[in-house]
């Protein structure tokens, strides 16, 4: 089921309601990283739709969903998820997220513990580092300046590996189709969060079951990244897919799923 709601402040969100599995199930909440949307989590969501409630969007400023010119954050972003929750009736769920979308569900957990039942962090970090600010917002000033398309190649070329795209030409410009279309403003303000965003302070408040999931080959958030997740985070497991780049929902849905049902399970169990 797609549908639409309006947040607090009046943003528009899109999202779908994965509900075959009836009111009973597990119920896990997936948010996407920069410049795409809901749809990296496709066939991760069809795969686990069969026996658990999912729930995908699209964040503010990207997808279908409004585009505000406010400033983000991870925690208005991790606010506007909680509302969705409410209008979905979803006291709590498991939370994943997937680069940007891992900020999101990070900031999602320290927030709001009591409706979180588990953390899936994939190709993420708590903190991109000391330079990050200036450097992502280069990235916007790029995308502003010269537009979305001049960074068409960087980013491909960082989502996946080379087989990959070889072999999957069709996703590969499916997704690049959603990229280019993206607000360049939205993308600016987006970019500062990330660089902006430091969710270091708030790790060690996370006592859920966590799986923190990184490609082997991912260069924008490094294995090193995950590494310090993993530390961070008591009791989390650390995954490295052999072969994966930085989208590895969509690269290798397959070992993302896998390690989605392992959080079920740990959640089920605590």
């Amino acid at each position: 089921m797609a549908d639409r709601f309006k947040t607090t402040d009046g943003c528009e969100i899109a999202y779908t309601l994965h509900a075959g599995a009836g009111p009973d199930a597990p119920r896990i909440a997936l948010v996407h990283s920069l410049a795409l949307d809901r749809s990296i989590w496709d066939d991760i969501a069809q795969s686990l739709a069969k026996d658990t409630q999912v729930l995908t969007f699209d964040c503010r400023g990207h997808g279908r969903s409004g585009q505000p010119l406010t400033t983000y954050t991870p925690q208005l972003f991790a606010r506007d998820l909680a509302e969705l929750m409410d209008q979905v009736k979803w006291p709590s769920a498991i939370v994943g997220g997937c680069s940007m979308g891992g900020m999101v569900a990070q900031a999602f957990a320290i927030g709001y513990p009591q409706r979180t039942k588990g953390l899936v962090l994939v190709d993420t970090t708590a903190w991109y580092g000391a330079d990050a600010p200036k450097a992502w917002r280069e990235r916007g000033t790029t995308g502003k300046e010269k537009g979305m398309a001049a960074l068409v190649e960087f980013q491909t070329g960082r989502w996946f590996g080379d087989a990959f795209r070889a072999n999957e030409k069709a996703t590969v410009e499916r997704l690049v189709k959603v990229f280019l279309a993206n607000n360049v403003d939205c993308y600016v303000k987006t970019c500062e969060m990330l660089g902006d965003g430091d969710l270091r302070a708030g790790l060690a408040s996370i006592k859920v079951p966590t799986a923190v999931v990184v490609g082997e080959e991912d260069y924008a958030t490094p294995v090193a990244m995950a590494e310090a997740l993993h530390q961070a985070i008591a009791g989390s497991t650390l995954t490295v897919l052999p072969g994966g780049r930085h989208i590895t929902p969509t690269e290798k849905p397959q070992d993302v799923a896998a390690r989605i049902r392992e959080v079920i399970q740990r959640s089920a169990a605590a």
